[in-house]
Formats: structure tokens, sequence, C-alpha cells
């Protein structure tokens, strides 16, 4: 089998940013991937579930009510290996045009206090799993990366 893009990466060279990890047609469409690289891969230790469940929570929600760009959000949620978060949006989009957006989400993520919206029994499946202390650090330390964001975190590493 041929190896999937994700696979093609250097992890090894691979730091925190906002990546476009791939872009596909879906008909007449362009859905574009952003990778949200929290941790550097196979050298900081990784996220937790519990707070990678909270951020999915609180990202999900706040990219979903975002006046301007909750009719191209499609998906957010985490990587398996847990150095970040996968996002799709609708549209042929670059790491600048998407910039602002992840910005603000993660402000949000780092300032939340209170009930993080869909933990409940009834709302979600693991409820429980939560750590929103954890998310808030995660969410400050993201938003900080990118507010003196440098190019060479907006494009893959060759």
């Amino acid at each position: 089998m041929e190896k999937i893009t994700n696979f093609t990466i250097d992890h090894v060279k691979l730091q925190p940013g906002l990546y476009v990890s791939r872009k596909d047609k879906v008909g007449a469409e362009t859905v574009t991937t952003f990778d949200l690289r929290l941790t550097s891969p196979n050298e900081e230790p990784v996220m937790n579930t519990a707070e990678m469940h909270t951020i999915e929570h609180l990202a999900a929600t706040f990219l979903r009510n975002e006046p301007t760009w909750k009719e191209k959000v499609l998906y957010f949620g985490p990587m398996g290996c847990r150095t970040g978060f996968y996002l799709l949006l609708a549209g042929d989009l670059t790491s600048r045009d998407a910039l602002e957006l992840v910005k603000n989400c993660f402000r949000f993520v780092a300032d939340f206090r209170g009930e993080v919206p869909g933990a409940s029994a009834k709302d979600c499946g693991n409820y429980l799993d939560m750590n929103l202390p954890m998310a808030n650090y995660w969410g400050t330390k993201y938003a900080a990366l990118l507010e003196s964001i440098t190019p060479d975190r907006l494009t893959y590493p060759e």
C-alpha cells in the first residue's frame, strides 16, 4: 500500500505550528485539512486524553459558533499521537487564512472557565474524562505560539 500523506511528513523536524496537511476535492469543492501541532513530536511529552477531550469540546463549540467561519467548519478533532488536532475547513485555504480563526479559538480555550459544553452523561460518551485546567494551559501555550508565529511554522519542514 502507498504511504499516506501524514506519514510522509518528517516528524523529527516538525515543530509546533499551524500547517496545511492536505487539500482534497469533494465534487467541485476543496476541503483543507489543517495540522494544529501543539507539541514537538517525539521530543516533548504528548497531551493526556483528558485535556485533549476538553479542548475538543471547547474548540468544536467555538468553531461551530464563530459567525464568519461556522459554515466552513467540517471537523475538529484530536490526532491519535496526541501531539495536536486536525481542523477541516471548506475552501482552498492557506495557514495564514486560518491563523486568526485558530488563534481566537485557542484564546477561547485558554480563557474558558465554568462547565465544559457537552460534558454530561447525556451529551458525551466519556464525559468524566475532562481536564479544564490543563486544557487552559495548552490553550494559553498554543495561542502564544500563534501570536508570534514565524513562516517556518506555517509550512511543513522539507
